[in-house]
């Protein structure tokens, strides 16, 4: 499939992520968000480019209980990372790996084992 990101197609499978990760751009990011009703506000983006980093040092995506361990603990607004869990699923409700994995431009995430 071809996605038509700021007067240029990216290819993506059916799935819509996207094949040559190199790219990626937060124009896609913010093409596929609008494709999926998804609407990007700072936390969005800070779980975004926290998963490109990570995956840049490790790749592969990062699971969600890394997420939560990493992130729920440095954030101020969030009592425990169960509270910071449930916040990620109310931005992402589906799958959140599975989603900013998509938005992040990043292969689809392995499952959590």
């Amino acid at each position: 499939m071809m996605l038509s990101v700021a007067g240029k197609n990216i290819e993506t499978n059916e799935q819509g992520f996207i094949s040559n990760l190199a790219e990626w751009n937060e124009d896609f990011t913010e093409t596929v968000a609008k494709n999926d009703g998804v609407e990007l506000y700072n936390d969005h983006w800070e779980l975004i480019l926290y998963f490109r980093d990570y995956y840049d040092e490790n790749q592969v995506c990062p699971t969600m209980h890394k997420v939560v361990r990493e992130l729920g603990s440095k954030n101020e607004h969030f009592h425990n990372q169960k509270e910071y869990e449930k916040h990620i699923y109310k931005l992402f409700p589906s799958d959140p790996t599975h989603e900013v994995c998509k938005l992040a431009g990043l292969p689809m995430p392995q499952p959590d084992d």
